[in-house]
């Protein structure tokens, strides 16, 4: 759809492959998929998804969790926006105090955003799941 813009994708893309995924960019994705209409809109939009037996029994995308998310990034300071690990306890209980939330539910997406970017790091490693990225074969003496 026209919703996500193609200049949008291919500086997100870029700052993916580069490491620079801030916590910024990730409320800016979750701005994008409200803009694309409720989650399960989105999910229904998903070739195959219904077949798939693991997603019956899940529970269904919760709209109020991405809220509380975006209510906590945006309690947040740029600057911890930028650099998640300068987070400490005192800043946890100002974020959640700012955002309505608990220190545990800011936990969790500093944790979800934390495991997000190792994710990342490993896909980026890895020949051949990053689009651009060719996989060659090694010669047999230095195969692993």
């Amino acid at each position: 759809e026209a919703v996500v813009d193609k200049k949008e994708a291919d500086k997100l893309a870029k700052k993916l492959r580069q490491s620079t995924f801030t916590l910024e960019d990730f409320l800016g994705q979750i701005q994008q998929i409200k803009k694309m209409g409720s989650l399960d809109q989105i999910m229904g939009m998903i070739p195959g998804i219904n077949k798939l037996k693991q997603l019956k029994d899940a529970p269904k995308p919760d709209e109020k969790e991405l809220a509380k998310t975006e209510a906590i990034i945006r309690s947040m300071t740029k600057k911890e926006r930028k650099n998640y690990i300068i987070i400490n306890a005192s800043r946890r209980k100002r974020i959640a105090a700012g955002s309505g939330t608990t220190v545990t539910e800011v936990n969790r997406v500093i944790k979800s955003y934390s495991a997000m970017l190792k994710m990342m790091k490993k896909m980026r490693g890895k020949p051949g799941l990053v689009p651009g990225k060719k996989r060659r074969k090694m010669p047999k003496g230095m195969r692993r």
